[in-house]
């Protein structure tokens, strides 16, 4: 699943890969006061029978020209790519492109941001392929530098050029675009990298899920920077018992009220975009049930119910269901942008076996 990050239509859009083998777009409307719900906007069925295994919107960086069509690509069991468009006016979506794109599971599809007509693809043949979308079936690259199934694959929102790619071979490369020849930095995660996420505004911050490797952040800025050989593990977290497949960053950014600045509740709307909650955030929330296992790096009790990963930043335990009142609120409008706290992250993971949804609050600073 994945949100459009422009609106279409005066609505914001959701777009699920399904095991039906179909493509589903959602559109978020307002059914009552405070109160929204999903309802179906359009449905694209693959051509063959078989499981849709990902999306992508040509949207990932900020903002769109007017006269940029609005795309997707998708992925399958099959090893087809499905190149869809969306008409704002018209039926949504709309058939553009398939083609023949590995041998067995395409398991990720993935837009270059900067030039949307540039897609790229991983499969379980191992092979990570680069296409024009102009001219396909043919690659314009296909690189066998990972040495097991690629699955994920995400361009740089913030830098152009820049690429990162995960693997089952426990290890996420970073690629210039420019030279696909051989990666920049070469990254061991302890784990199959089976999702990565850039942060929303810390430009070098990348975070993956490394399924029996639980989470990881990296710091890529030496990497692109200064040409150094691995990226820097900022942040590393194994959960118990658990394969972490799902991972991303929070879009909403934190910021300190002033003393005299009543808090508001969860749910009041004190920004003047009415989409914009804000909800009171504590330090010290916790989770019910089973506590953060240790990581491969040491973790610290801090005092403060949460843990300190040695080397920098500090993880709080996963949000339970109690909301302790503090001089911080969450706000994804400009309102307070320059009060913004942006030391202060939310990420959330998914897990398998467990079948867990956990948010965590990370301290980078």
């Amino acid at each position: 699943m994945k949100w459009c990050r422009v609106p279409v239509g005066g609505h914001a859009l959701l777009g699920v890969a399904d095991a039906g083998g179909s493509v589903e777009l959602l559109r978020l409307v307002q059914s009552e006061q405070n109160s929204y719900t999903l309802e179906p906007f359009s449905r694209f069925a693959l051509e063959k029978r078989g499981l849709a295994l990902s999306l992508d919107w040509s949207t990932g960086k900020a903002g769109r020209a007017s006269d940029q069509p609005l795309k997707l690509i998708s992925s399958d069991s099959n090893g087809q790519l499905s190149l869809l468009k969306v008409s704002e006016a018209g039926p949504g979506l709309q058939a553009v492109a398939t083609w023949q794109a590995h041998h067995f599971e395409a398991w990720i599809a993935a837009f270059n941001y900067w030039q949307t007509e540039v897609v790229y693809s991983g499969g379980d043949d191992g092979l990570l392929k680069g296409w024009d979308t102009r001219t396909p079936p043919t690659s314009v690259f296909t690189s066998r530098r990972h040495s097991m199934g690629v699955c994920s694959i995400q361009s740089s929102p913030h830098q152009e050029n820049v690429l990162a790619t995960g693997s089952y071979d426990e290890h996420v490369l970073l690629w210039d675009t420019r030279n696909m020849k051989q990666p920049l930095a070469d990254t061991p995660m302890q784990g199959g990298v089976w999702r990565l996420k850039w942060h929303p505004f810390h430009h070098h911050l990348l975070l993956a899920a490394c399924m029996h490797g639980g989470f990881k952040i990296l710091n890529c800025q030496r990497a692109v920077e200064e040409k150094q050989e691995a990226c820097t593990v900022a942040l590393s977290h194994i959960l118990p018992n658990a394969l972490v497949y799902g991972v991303d960053w929070s879009w909403l950014y934190f910021h300190r009220l002033p003393q005299a600045q009543p808090l508001f509740p969860l749910g009041s709307f004190p920004c003047s975009d009415p989409g914009a909650k804000t909800a009171d955030v504590a330090y010290n929330l916790k989770v019910k049930g089973q506590s953060p296992a240790s990581s491969s790096n040491p973790l610290v009790d801090d005092g403060e119910g949460g843990t300190k990963i040695q080397g920098g930043g500090r993880l709080k335990a996963p949000c339970g269901s109690q909301l302790h009142a503090s001089r911080l609120q969450i706000c994804d409008c400009d309102l307070y942008l320059e009060a913004a706290n942006f030391d202060i992250n939310l990420l959330a993971t998914c897990s398998f076996y467990d079948h867990v949804l956990h948010l965590w609050k990370w301290d980078s600073s």
